[in-house]
């Protein structure tokens, strides 16, 4: 893989593309932006966030229109291209943009399916000695519904490919494992559904570890945990994500030692003995025992959302000098990444009726009071119509405070979006409840 090398950076030098339309996107674009070295962010296509931040321009064109992306980074001198979403990544974006004379930051389409194929990276990780849960992979439904039968519950049952976060359930009961089988196999996840993956179903609590790899040195971000369950106490259907905060106590800084080598380490080794070179963020998500062992529940190839939204304001460290570290081969010659003290906590307003069916283009108002409060908020699914904020999506703000510890950093989340309103809008009011 052949990266071109960047010349030296000076103040006011660095033009980055950032690829994506979430909060994480928003949250990339704000910590780049208080870099002295970034000229200009162009966001593809950006959100209501992005729109109105000083330096930073959006673009109407969709994450998968790979020629448009090539032509709009050329016309504007782009040093780096930052892609957000796992879709363009799994789709080979990076592939086509290297071919096109660009630096990119995100994995290649081989390197991608570590999180396009959760079949593929459970193969991976029991080649390279990766804990992780028991699974079974199966392309049609009877087969898998008789293998639920046989395990008993609770059991979990994942679609194999992309699916927002969405194609996991945790069944209780076999007819539940059942149903969900059937619907990945009907399509209500498109092609994410060719195959079903049945895994064991582990207790504990989950820990997101996001790392930076230039393929050949690996260093992990804080840890964070997020609450992927639409319901207060973790109940309910799976979400993209409903808040987050980092970084977490229970992953000691002796467990992230051990995470290093034995879950990290082992997966680029692994990667790089199949010929794949990794340069982007490896995202592990894990599971930690009650007596404090873990195990890998799925592997991304992105900046975690919501997580990105508590790591970032934390990070001292300037973002682009990170990220083109490992494009261009030299993260192990950085300094260790430096971090700021506190805690940063984070709460997603949602839609009505999100993760299921939901209605936009709902008015938002009392964003400016909530950044009086203190908060920084977020935008995912906004957009400006007729100069109105207005709802775009089923995740809609990321409210985010950071205080010296867990209590300010959530009361101060909570104070902010409190602040906030759009019809229907819906929040949880315990992010946080396990620390």
């Amino acid at each position: 893989m052949a990266f071109s090398p960047c010349k030296g950076l000076t103040r006011k030098s660095v033009k980055v593309l950032v690829v994506g339309n979430g909060g994480r996107e928003h949250a990339l674009v704000w910590k780049l932006l208080q870099s002295e070295q970034i000229e200009q962010v162009v966001c593809v296509p950006g959100n209501g966030g992005t729109a109105n931040m000083e330096n930073c321009r959006n673009f109407p064109l969709a994450v998968d229109d790979f020629e448009g992306i090539s032509k709009l980074a050329q016309e504007h001198g782009v040093t780096l291209v930052v892609v957000g979403p796992e879709v363009p990544l799994a789709k080979g974006i990076t592939n086509y943009l290297m071919q096109q004379g660009l630096m990119v930051f995100g994995p290649t389409k081989a390197a991608a399916q570590i999180e396009a194929s959760k079949a593929w990276a459970k193969a991976l990780m029991l080649e390279a000695g990766i804990p992780t849960a028991r699974a079974a992979v199966f392309t049609e439904a009877g087969a898998a519904k008789s293998y639920v039968k046989a395990q008993g519950t609770p059991i979990v049952v994942k679609a194999d490919g992309l699916a927002a976060g969405k194609g996991v359930t945790v069944a209780e009961t076999v007819a539940a494992a059942q149903a969900a089988i059937d619907a990945i196999f009907q399509g209500q996840f498109g092609s994410a559904g060719k195959f079903v993956v049945i895994e064991e179903y582990l207790t504990g609590q989950e820990v997101s570890v996001l790392a930076l790899s230039d393929g050949l040195t690996i260093r992990p971000l804080l840890p964070a945990q997020d609450h992927k369950r639409i319901g207060e106490g973790d109940t309910g259907e799976n979400t993209g994500g409903m808040g987050a905060y980092a970084p977490t106590p229970i992953a000691t800084p002796a467990l992230m030692e051990r995470i290093q080598k034995e879950v990290l380490e082992k997966a680029i080794a692994a990667l790089t003995a199949k010929g794949i070179d990794y340069r982007g963020v490896l995202y592990a998500g894990l599971m930690i025992t009650p007596e404090g062992d873990f195990k890998v529940l799925e592997f991304n190839c992105r900046f975690g959302d919501p997580e990105t939204q508590v790591i970032l304001p934390l990070l001292a460290t300037p973002l682009e000098e990170l990220l083109l570290a490992c494009v261009q081969q030299r993260l192990g010659q950085m300094p260790p990444i430096a971090w700021k003290s506190g805690v940063a906590a984070t709460v997603v307003a949602a839609s009505g009726g999100y993760p299921g069916e939901y209605e936009q283009g709902k008015v938002i108002t009392g964003i400016e009071q909530a950044v009086a409060q203190g908060a920084t908020v977020f935008h995912a699914g906004t957009k400006f119509n007729q100069q109105q904020l207005v709802t775009n999506g089923g995740r809609v703000l990321n409210v985010t405070g950071v205080g010296e510890n867990f209590h300010s950093s959530i009361a101060q989340a909570y104070a902010g979006i409190q602040c906030i309103n759009f019809e229907g809008m819906y929040y949880r009011r315990d992010i946080g409840h396990r620390v």
